[in-house]
C-alpha cells in the first residue's frame, strides 16, 4: 500500500483499485493537532460513520467498500472504500447557530449568503436547515462561498444536488439522533465523483469530529451548549495562553477522560448499542 494523503485525523493509503481510511486518535482545534491523542477515538468515529452510512444508504450511495477487509494493524479504525474523484467543496448544513455561523450572521445577518431573521441568538434554532458550503483550504481556515460560487466551482446541476442531498442527510440525521437525546446543530460532508460521474457520500459522516452534538435536555437558546463534540477540547484550549500555532498544548489526563467519555456517550445515544473497544 501507498500512503497518499496525511491529514490532520486521517490517512488515507492506495491499496489496488481501493482506497484504506485510517482514523487516527488525534484531537485537532484551530486546524493545530493536540499531541495527546484520546483512547478510541478513532474507532468510535470509524464505527459510528459505518452506522450512519447504513441508515443513509437508501438517500445517497456511499464509498464503503468493506470495514472488515483491511490490515489487522488498522481492525476497527479504516474503512476500505472505492476511489472518487472528491469534490472541491466542504458541504455543511445548519438548523442552529453557533461557531463560525453565529460569527457571520452577527457580522452580517447572513451566513453563505443566505439571510436569516434578526432575532437569533447563540443556539438558536433556525427557521429551517441551510446549506452553508465552504472552501477547501490547503492552506490557512476555509471560507464560507455562496450556492453560486459552488455553481461556478462545480456547475449548476452538481451545485443544486449538493444543496439538496446535504440538507436531506442532515435533516434524517437530525431526525434520528434528536429521538435519542442529541441535537446535531450542524454538520459538514463530503462528496466524491465514481468513475461513471455518480456523486457519492465520502469520508465521515455525522460525527462528533465532524458535527456539532448538543443535549436536547440542556439546550438552552442564548448562550454557550452542553456539549458531546470535540468543542469541549476548543474550548479549554481557548482559555489557555497559547497562539494556536503548533505545536499546541498537552491535554490534562482528566479532560483526555471526559473527551472520550463525551464520544462514548454520543455513539451509545445515537446507535443505542453499548460501545465495546
Amino acid at each position: 500500500m501507498e500512503l497518499i494523503h496525511s491529514g490532520k485525523i486521517r490517512d488515507v493509503y492506495a491499496d489496488g483499485d481501493d482506497i484504506i481510511l485510517v482514523a487516527s486518535d488525534k484531537v485537532s482545534v484551530y486546524d493545530v493537532v493536540l499531541p495527546t491523542p484520546v483512547p478510541d477515538k478513532g474507532k468510535i468515529l470509524t464505527r459510528l460513520s459505518l452506522w450512519w452510512f447504513d441508515q443513509l444508504a437508501d438517500l445517497v450511495p456511499n464509498h464503503v467498500v468493506s470495514a472488515d477487509n483491511v490490515p489487522a494493524e488498522w481492525a476497527g479504525r479504516a474503512i476500505r472504500c472505492r476511489r472518487l474523484k472528491m469534490l472541491p467543496v466542504e458541504c455543511i448544513a445548519r438548523g442552529y447557530l453557533a461557531g463560525l455561523g453565529l460569527a457571520s450572521y452577527k457580522e452580517s445577518g447572513t451566513i453563505s449568503g443566505v439571510e436569516l431573521p434578526p432575532s437569533l441568538s447563540e443556539g438558536s434554532q433556525l427557521p429551517a436547515p441551510v446549506f452553508t458550503p465552504s472552501t477547501k483550504a490547503d492552506v490557512g481556515h476555509d471560507e464560507f462561498m455562496t450556492v453560486k460560487d459552488v455553481a461556478e466551482l462545480v456547475g449548476a446541476d452538481r451545485a443544486r444536488y449538493l444543496e439538496d442531498i446535504t440538507l436531506q442527510v442532515y435533516k434524517r440525521g437530525s431526525e434520528v439522533a434528536r429521538e435519542r437525546g442529541i441535537i446535531i446543530a450542524d454538520t459538514k460532508l463530503e462528496f466524491g465523483e465514481d468513475a461513471d460521474g455518480t456523486i457519492v457520500l465520502a469520508d465521515e459522516i455525522l460525527t462528533p469530529d465532524s458535527s456539532r452534538f448538543w443535549s436536547v435536555d440542556a439546550w438552552r437558546p442564548g448562550g454557550p451548549q452542553d456539549y458531546l463534540d470535540k468543542q469541549f477540547v476548543r474550548n479549554w484550549s481557548s482559555e489557555l495562553d497559547w497562539d494556536r500555532t503548533y505545536p499546541g498544548p498537552e491535554i490534562p489526563d482528566d479532560l483526555v477522560d471526559a473527551t472520550r467519555a463525551r464520544y462514548v456517550e454520543a455513539y451509545e445515544r445515537i446507535t443505542g448499542t453499548r460501545w465495546e473497544a
